[in-house]
């Protein structure tokens, strides 16, 4: 079994030098010198001792949060579960808002590395962006060989931890719903393409148009921010696309008020003349007017779920808790306009209710 002595032969570095690289010490280390280390820890295949990892872990009183925005209510509420098992346990919650920006994730796995936290949660979307994924993959099995531990929200291709939103299924809800109501042309108000979340919702969406016989053209579909004023730029792109559209679904509940916002400037009834389904359900979705259809994920259980899985027991085998969406009908979803219901090949059916799976 490789030592530390080992290591820092390999890397042709001091001891101590090794030490604060596998450490995570916060004392300056150069990057040639500290990627020299982590070659070797990885061609020796070293194992931290068990011992001094404890002893290490047993000051750490942090857990370091990588969120998009916590100004976004869905990472407001994800955080809400997060802080709630993290303060019941004494922890210090450390929270970084990426907004996005891969580059930025990067620095601040390191920069959390460097603070020694106990643990360290990924709270945003993974990235369609191979390059990004292995230098984040790199990056936190340097931290996780000392002794760190890692768990991920939503779909990462990391072999860890993860509570995973059912975001494909919560597509297919949407979409089933609006073409039970009879629905055919249906527009997407997606998120940004290089999130992995947008892709799996939008697939979930696709599916079930599918199974009905419903296309969704490219040209339905508008890509923008995840939040109200990308979602009312792209409602309005929609409908300058095709007047004739009868349902608007947005992939997040910020994107859809913002759709509320267009249509309403425009004079077109919510849901008489169109329809409205949102996603996530966040609190505001139950008092905008009209109410807002959507799809709902337990927000703030995936933060506790994904924080009791970081600070509980250790287990020799990855964990993935997948946490199911549910449909919520309120108000802005109802049955096909009359004059479109001529080509919608059945008849709708009109339901209102409080939720259904």
């Amino acid at each position: 079994m490789a030592t530390l002595s080992d290591v820092a032969r390999r890397a042709g570095v001091s001891p101590a030098t090794a030490s604060r690289v596998i450490n995570g010490s916060s004392k300056p280390v150069t990057d040639e010198l500290r990627e020299r280390v982590r070659a070797a820890v990885a061609e020796l295949q070293y194992v931290p001792n068990a011992h001094a990892q404890l002893l290490a872990r047993s000051h750490r009183s942090a857990v370091g949060v990588i969120v998009h925005d916590v100004s976004d209510p869905y990472f407001a509420e994800i955080t809400r579960g997060l802080q709630r098992v993290a303060s019941d346990q004494g922890r210090l919650l450390m929270i970084c808002n990426s907004y996005r920006d891969p580059d930025r994730e990067l620095e601040y796995v390191e920069l959390l590395r460097g603070h020694q936290v106990a643990a360290l949660i990924l709270a945003g979307s993974g990235y369609h962006d191979q390059a990004f994924t292995r230098q984040l993959n790199e990056k936190l099995a340097a931290y996780e060989a000392t002794g760190g531990r890692v768990a991920v929200i939503g779909r990462h291709e990391h072999s860890g931890d993860a509570v995973m939103p059912d975001n494909r299924a919560g597509g297919y809800l949407a979409g089933r719903e609006l073409c039970e109501l009879g629905h055919r042309v249906i527009g997407v108000i997606a998120g940004p393409r290089i999130l992995t979340t947008t892709t799996d919702r939008l697939a979930g969406l696709r599916q079930a148009l599918t199974e009905q016989g419903r296309d969704l053209p490219e040209r339905l579909i508008r890509y923008a921010e995840f939040d109200r004023d990308g979602g009312a730029e792209a409602a309005g792109r929609l409908l300058d696309t095709d007047p004739e559209l009868t349902a608007i679904v947005a992939l997040n509940d910020s994107m859809a008020i913002g759709a509320l916002a267009t249509l309403r400037a425009r004079g077109m009834a919510v849901p008489q003349r169109i329809s409205v389904v949102g996603f996530d359900d966040m609190p505001i979705a139950r008092d905008v007017t009209p109410a807002l259809t959507t799809v709902r994920l337990p927000l703030v259980h995936l933060g506790v779920r994904a924080m009791s899985l970081v600070l509980g027991a250790e287990v020799p085998v990855a964990r993935v808790e997948v946490i199911p969406a549910e449909l919520v009908r309120r108000d802005t979803a109802g049955p096909v306009p009359s004059a479109a219901r001529v080509t919608a090949g059945s008849a709708p059916r009109a339901r209102r209710g409080d939720a259904a799976s």
